[in-house]
């Protein structure tokens, strides 16, 4: 296999169902837009999945030397119960159950799913867009669609005519005929008899009769509030222009709400909002569905609470390809959790190194580690490649060490590397080198020393524990004790 090198990036795109070098619109620029979180509950640990994914898109297109311009939605109106386009709107719904105002959920929620990005060291969009703050904008663009004859008008809101369009549903592989046949016999859709197809969908709700929303606007077509689709092809291209290089998303986005945004945009400018989709594929746990009623739906504070650390889930959610479902054991979580202590003691081991030889041979190899995981994640980001292939070299490199063949030098160029690579992995490894040890730390060992002298044990294992329960590990070797901090995700 013919590596790629950096610079060289190759991702899967769900619009021509393959692989393509990627070079986007503006020179080493790229502009990402990802489908943000409705505000309405905590965010799950599947809805995690596709936040690190999108983190490791942004970190690996930084690390091949291009600009980042990354927007994410908030939807903090119009996401209703049904795909439909029918039911009560989540934000709404979430308020009347915990006797809040809308917008005091939307903004408690928001808060909430920025506090588990940033526990995950998620890095943070450069721009946040609430619908809310661009409903002028929507009532605009639904003008647009509907002076080019693309909308009409029934009881319940302004609905975009799909048979309008040549190629409605090409993202999803299937044309327009075979859409309504799936969407009709799979019933995800219920049908509206006012509606022309099944496909249609609304651009613009009315408010129920009689009933007085929290969240509602007036517009040329009467008080409501925008169709969930709408938002984003609003505020991708307000920041981001009318065509941009990357939309990213679950799989989930796929056959509706993605397939909707692409119809709306080329109606209202003639073009595919993005060049390249990405759609991340779900989390299950134990091999079912995540649900409430299975009574196997995890919050990251559900994780958290259990004893993982953050850098344990991140690496599990970032261990599987993007592409493939992943499946939330214990079990994994366990191995994830050994995964990152083992790189941590690699860590902590090399930064103990102080001897004074140099192998040539070490270097080259620390390079060539650099070179075989930027290869595998250049290409489509395929991370279980590219960690195999990090490890193999961390066995290799603890091999050396055991045999006394790495010097200060080389440990420094190793750590060197491993901290290049955590630009992509995300997990803050600078922490754990060259660990200062607190005074009072030094003074236990000191009088655990002087206990084993005078073949005390048990003094020495009682001090042992008290040093361990202060987040210490002495490791006894030939040389004397070795102090480093432990790892206790």
């Amino acid at each position: 296999m013919v590596l790629l090198k950096r610079g060289q990036i190759r991702l899967y795109n769900t619009l021509t169902r393959k692989k393509e070098f990627f070079k986007p619109i503006e020179d080493k620029i790229v502009k990402i837009y990802a489908c943000g979180p409705t505000v309405y509950d905590y965010a799950h640990i599947g809805n995690m999945r596709a936040y690190v994914f999108e983190d490791l898109l942004r970190r690996v297109l930084e690390f091949n030397g291009y600009k980042v311009i990354h927007v994410m939605n908030i939807t903090d109106v119009g996401h209703l119960t049904s795909d439909a386009d029918t039911g009560e709107d989540k934000i709404e719904m979430s308020a009347r159950k915990r006797g809040k105002s809308a917008w005091e959920i939307a903004e408690y929620f928001t808060k909430m799913f920025f506090r588990d990005t940033d526990r995950l060291n998620i890095l943070r969009p450069h721009i946040t867009p609430r619908a809310t703050q661009h409903i002028d904008d929507m009532i605009k663009f639904v003008k647009t669609i509907m002076e080019k004859g693309y909308a009409y008008i029934i009881d319940d809101g302004v609905y975009f005519d799909t048979s309008k369009l040549k190629n409605y549903g090409q993202l999803t592989g299937k044309n327009f005929e075979e859409l309504q046949k799936t969407l009709k016999a799979g019933a995800r859709v219920e049908f509206n008899p006012q509606k022309r197809n099944i496909t249609d969908f609304a651009l613009w709700k009315f408010s129920p009769k009689n009933v007085k929303r929290q969240m509602e606007w007036d517009s040329p077509w009467g008080r409501g509030f925008p169709g969930w689709h709408i938002e984003c092809s609003v505020m991708s291209m307000k920041y981001l222009g009318e065509q941009f290089d990357i939309h990213c998303g679950g799989v989930d986005h796929i056959p509706i709400h993605h397939t909707n945004e692409i119809a709306q945009s080329i109606a209202a400018t003639g073009k595919i909002p993005a060049r390249f989709w990405l759609h991340c594929a779900h989390l299950i746990v134990e091999g079912k569905k995540m649900s409430k009623s299975l009574g196997n739906y995890y919050t990251l504070q559900d994780l958290l609470d259990r004893g993982y650390d953050w850098r344990t889930i991140r690496f599990f959610l970032l261990s599987g390809h993007y592409r493939k479902q992943l499946n939330l054991t214990f079990k994994a979580l366990d191995s994830a959790r050994s995964a990152v202590k083992s790189l941590v003691d690699f860590i902590q081991r090399l930064s103990e190194v102080n001897a004074d030889i140099y192998d040539e041979k070490i270097s080259k190899m620390a390079d060539k580690m650099v070179e075989e995981f930027v290869g595998y994640i250049n290409d489509d980001l395929d991370m279980p490649k590219a960690l195999a292939s990090l490890f193999k070299y961390i066995r290799y490199f603890n091999k050396a060490l055991n045999e006394n063949r790495i010097g200060k030098r080389n440990a420094e160029e190793i750590l060197n590397n491993l901290l290049e690579l955590d630009r992509i992995l995300g997990l803050k490894l600078n922490e754990f080198i060259e660990i200062k040890i607190p005074v009072e730390i030094l003074k236990l060992v000191e009088i655990r020393e002087e206990a084993r002298k005078r073949k005390d044990y048990e003094t020495a294992d009682k001090i042992r524990e008290e040093i361990r329960r202060r987040g210490y590990i002495i490791e006894d070797t030939p040389s004397g004790p070795r102090i480093k901090k432990a790892y206790t995700a």
